[in-house]
């Protein structure tokens, strides 16, 4: 299958994982073969992702799943941004995290004292969101109380869902939201629609044509639009289609999926 115009027209390219590359672990239609055809024809290809469900690792192990080669300097993870940016700005404080276990890891690795599941868990400095399937009325009564006592209030996004096979689910925006409505307090977020990790792979990639394909319009593209980088949309549930009237700049591309975006059949 050759390469789109508009694909031939970049050397790299920086994709999103939930709902561009895959869905709820499986991959969208072509996406594996069109990753192939980029790859053949000299295409450079990073992951920049505000999953923080799982770690670099771990995306790693999925993409190989599917049939993706990756090696972890090919994923930026936003887990990744939040423990370089703790380790800068918060270490040998005590945190109170909302999360999986990778990211409880990256807080630890931070240099932060996790507090969860202790007597002073409400009395934290930081609280750090991110997506999770486990979340307690706890843990939004401890978070809450920690900001209102003046701690530092960081999260990983704002997507309000993500996209499931049987639909969106809750993501981090739809958790950190409950914890800002009870605090009064705005969280600073580490992931895109921050350009960070959009940077971090260009970093990576080196100097080129670059093209961000993402799902979300107030996310990938407003990240996109902050490194001062080209963008594509493709559709996933996750997409708002009414916001891409009004948003600027306008995406480069925008296709169902990223197989018929980068591919002609």
């Amino acid at each position: 299958m050759p390469l789109t115009p508009l694909a031939a027209r970049y050397d790299q390219f920086i994709l999103d994982l939930d709902g561009c590359v895959w869905v709820g672990g499986e991959p969208t239609p072509g996406a594996v073969e069109a990753l192939e055809e980029l790859r053949a024809a000299g295409k450079q290809v990073a992951f920049a992702t505000n999953n923080a469900f799982d770690s670099g690792e771990d995306l790693v192990a999925q993409l190989w799943k599917i049939g993706v080669r990756a090696s972890l300097s090919d994923v930026v993870t936003v887990g990744g941004a939040m423990q370089h940016m703790l380790a800068e700005t918060h270490t040998g404080r005590t945190a109170f995290v909302i999360g999986t276990s990778s990211m409880f890891r990256h807080v630890g690795d931070a240099g932060l004292k996790v507090l969860n599941a202790t007597d002073l868990a409400s009395r934290a400095e930081v609280v750090v969101v991110a997506g999770t399937t486990d979340l307690r009325y706890d843990d939004l009564r401890n978070a809450i109380q920690a900001v209102l006592r003046g701690a530092d209030l960081l999260a990983t996004a704002r997507d309000p869902t993500y996209p499931q096979p049987d639909g969106p689910w809750p993501g981090t925006g739809s958790i950190l939201a409950a914890v800002e409505y009870g605090s009064g307090r705005t969280a600073e977020i580490v992931g895109k629609p921050e350009p960070q990790l959009f940077l971090t792979a260009l970093d990576r990639l080196g100097d080129g044509a670059t093209l961000v394909v993402g799902d979300r319009i107030g996310s990938d593209l407003a990240a996109a639009s902050a490194a001062g980088l080209d963008a594509a949309l493709v559709f996933s549930d996750g997409t708002d289609r009414a916001e891409l009237d009004s948003f600027e700049p306008q995406p480069v591309g925008v296709a169902e999926t990223l197989a018929e975006l980068l591919t002609r059949r």
